[in-house]
């Protein structure tokens, strides 16, 4: 029982260092490209001439200039939270003294334009979890399970919604399997509503629920995103009976039809 004393000193440092691992991939700037057809890429727009966009791919900033016409790009999205639309040509400016003010009046507030974006992911989840204090202790004690426990899994992502400087609202739905390293099947769902970045960043709340607990989930991570594949690595912690359950999972996933 040596492991399970000294988990709960060494996991606080092992969060911080997480997070700062996920916060040091996430300061990098990038824009988002996206084309007529609909493909989105990360990138690093280096110039933008009257016919061509020069940029470079964000996830290889070494690899060869890449030189694409401006009519085949319908938006670029800075990593400032700017965007420059190309896909409509820019009419003339209209003169101040034929404006005329809308007859309803100004807009208030429940009026203006929507940022409803709903957008379906899904994608596998592998991790690993740690249990530490009394739950470890009862784990052990009454399930004879160890404290340190393989993840299996599948994520379902709804984004519901991106605001004009790239921050968006989640739901996330991750069904998860663990145990089965020790010939053991535990099951558990767990339900998240969060807020993703501008660059990534993304935290998360909800319910835990397992056949032998219900709890609240904590979780922050980060997506990595690759030739319209999203790579996600999430850390969560579920406290309750005397300790906490940690957990740290990586996985893919891309849009659903």
């Amino acid at each position: 029982m040596q492991h399970t004393s000294t988990l709960p000193t060494m996991l606080p440092r092992i969060f911080l260092v997480l997070i700062s691992f996920l916060l040091a991939f996430t300061a990098h700037a990038q824009d988002l490209l996206t084309k007529q057809n609909g493909e989105e890429i990360q990138v690093k727009v280096l110039e933008i001439t009257p016919s061509e966009v020069h940029y470079k791919r964000f996830d290889y900033l070494d690899g060869p200039l890449i030189i694409v016409r401006k009519s085949d790009v319908f938006m670029i999205r800075y990593a400032n939270g700017s965007k420059e639309v190309f896909g409509k040509p820019t009419a003339a400016p209209t003169p101040l003294s034929s404006v005329v003010p809308p007859a309803s009046g100004p807009v208030v507030p429940g009026d203006e334009e929507p940022a409803f974006d709903e957008v379906h992911l899904g994608g596998p989840r592998i991790g690993f979890t740690v249990l530490t204090g009394g739950i470890a202790n009862k784990a052990e004690t009454q399930y004879h399970v160890k404290p340190f426990l393989t993840q299996f899994g599948w994520q379902f992502e709804t984004r519901l919604f991106r605001l004009p400087n790239g921050t968006a609202g989640l739901v996330e739905i991750v069904p998860l399997i663990a145990g089965l390293e020790q010939n053991k099947f535990i099951p558990s769902l767990n339900a998240l509503i969060g807020i993703r970045g501008p660059k990534g960043l993304e935290f998360g709340l909800g319910p835990n629920l397992s056949p032998v607990s219900a709890s609240i989930a904590l979780a922050v991570g980060t997506s990595f995103r690759s030739h319209g594949i999203n790579f996600p690595v999430n850390l969560a912690v579920v406290p309750g009976n005397g300790g906490a359950r940690f957990s740290l999972l990586f996985g893919f996933n891309s849009r659903r039809n």
